[in-house]
């Protein structure tokens, strides 16, 4: 069998083809992942969440600073509350949410100009997360788009530390659509502007 007909049989090809002992690639990976906006309530096993933070753990950090944190959410009963954070239903539908946080006084700051990295690193290691979790069969969405006040009311965070990005995580209810993506000649310049 050939990945892709189990892409064809499947709308979840990588649950599948884990379950029949497929490695996906790299490259299969990032053309199929996508964000994730109807979740199973189905608990994730807790080997399989350790495999996920500790992608975000081997993420990449500026000078290996990791001025970071994740914050692992359970969402059973908590839909009102975790609504005041970001408003979409599918948004607490997944057992967990993950929150990863920066402390900027932690992160390395460029010489040159003061460019601070604690959001690029924060970036790296959420997407590390995105993709381990795809991965595993799991489905996320990266959210940027919540109330900052609200999430670091509820999650208690201390002064300095930032809530840089959201994703629930879980099992997908839903399937991927079609990408929809820029030429790659419209991104990429070689040698100058």
């Amino acid at each position: 069998m050939v990945l892709c007909e189990v892409i064809k049989r499947t709308n979840n090809f990588i649950t599948t083809s884990r379950l029949e002992g497929f490695h996906v690639d790299f490259t299969n990976l990032i053309r199929h992942r996508y964000s994730t906006r109807a979740y199973r309530p189905d608990p994730i096993a807790e080997e399989l969440l350790t495999k996920v933070l500790e992608a975000g753990q081997l993420a990449p950090t500026a000078a290996n600073r990791q001025p970071v944190q994740i914050i692992v959410i359970h969402t059973a009963g908590r839909a009102a509350e975790l609504r005041r954070i970001y408003h979409r239903e599918w948004f607490s539908q997944a057992p967990l949410l993950l929150c990863v946080c920066a402390t900027p006084a932690q992160a390395w700051t460029r010489g040159y100009d003061g460019k601070c990295y604690a959001d690029v690193d924060a970036a790296i290691v959420m997407d590390h997360l995105t993709l381990a979790a795809a991965d595993l069969g799991l489905g996320t969405c990266w959210i940027a788009a919540f109330d900052p006040t609200a999430a670091r009311d509820l999650l208690g965070l201390p002064a300095g530390v930032e809530p840089i990005a959201f994703t629930p995580l879980g099992y997908p209810a839903d399937a991927a659509g079609p990408k929809s993506r820029k030429p790659l000649a419209e991104l990429v310049r070689y040698e100058h502007w």
